[in-house]
């Protein structure tokens, strides 16, 4: 059953996993934001249900009174559980792998959480912002009328990204995970990373991190995600009569 959601939005039909489970989870998100993407594919991975409410960014429904109401930030993802309401992605998934300890995505060990610990506020603080100043000079800009690219802004954003990516590269010396063993981290990194051929990155320099991310993009749960990300924004942008 399909549904409108408190935004206009449909939810109610969209879910997670496998199981029949009674739906107790409620993300608002945007399908094509790679934070986003990051809870789907862990939940897809976790076995988790979640009822999807879909908030359109590009139509300010993240300003809408009814959605501050859960964020204050105006941003996506949003997680709902019961009366708990969490926001900020790398919050949102560490929770889900806390909550739903198998498959284990989250250790236990103090040594073992820091290190995740670590991976997830890199990418937040390094990772992330270096890929979204590169999109925003690139793309959102010209699309959205905001002005002409800023060359050097869009270079020094490059630079940033290159040497992330030389952090990260140095980091995947004989393992296959950033974190030793498959983690929230990994999915956290993937999901953004793969946005960087989007935005005309390439990472033939980087082959450890080319691999591993080869390697998260095969797994079932990312592709999941991908594709719903994709069904979403087609049934999203279908020509209206």
């Amino acid at each position: 059953m399909r549904g409108q959601g408190p935004l206009g939005a449909e939810s109610g039909g969209t879910t997670a996993g496998s199981d029949n489970r009674e739906v107790i989870l409620k993300l608002y998100d945007f399908p094509s934001s790679p934070h986003c993407l990051k809870v789907r594919a862990v939940a897809h991975e976790l076995g988790v249900r979640l009822d999807l409410t879909t908030v359109n960014i590009f139509k300010r429904e993240t300003e809408a009174p009814v959605f501050r109401a859960l964020n204050p930030n105006g941003l996506v993802p949003v997680l709902v559980d019961g009366d708990f309401v969490l926001w900020e992605s790398n919050a949102i998934i560490t929770y889900l792998a806390m909550t739903h300890p198998t498959p284990s995505l989250l250790s236990t060990d103090a040594r073992e959480r820091a290190d995740v610990d670590r991976w997830l506020h890199w990418q937040s603080a390094h990772l992330g912002p270096a890929l979204s100043r590169i999109a925003f000079e690139r793309f959102v800009k010209p699309m959205t009328g905001q002005g002409e690219t800023d060359a050097a802004a869009a270079a020094s954003a490059r630079r940033d990204f290159t040497r992330h990516c030389a952090a990260l590269e140095a980091s995947l010396v004989d393992t296959e995970y950033v974190a030793r063993r498959l983690t929230v981290a990994d999915f956290a990194l993937a999901c953004v990373l793969n946005t960087s051929a989007m935005i005309g990155l390439d990472l033939e320099a980087f082959p450890r991190v080319s691999a591993w991310l080869r390697r998260m993009l095969a797994r079932e749960s990312i592709k999941r995600a991908l594709a719903d990300a994709h069904a979403s924004l087609s049934g999203m942008y279908v020509p209206q009569n």
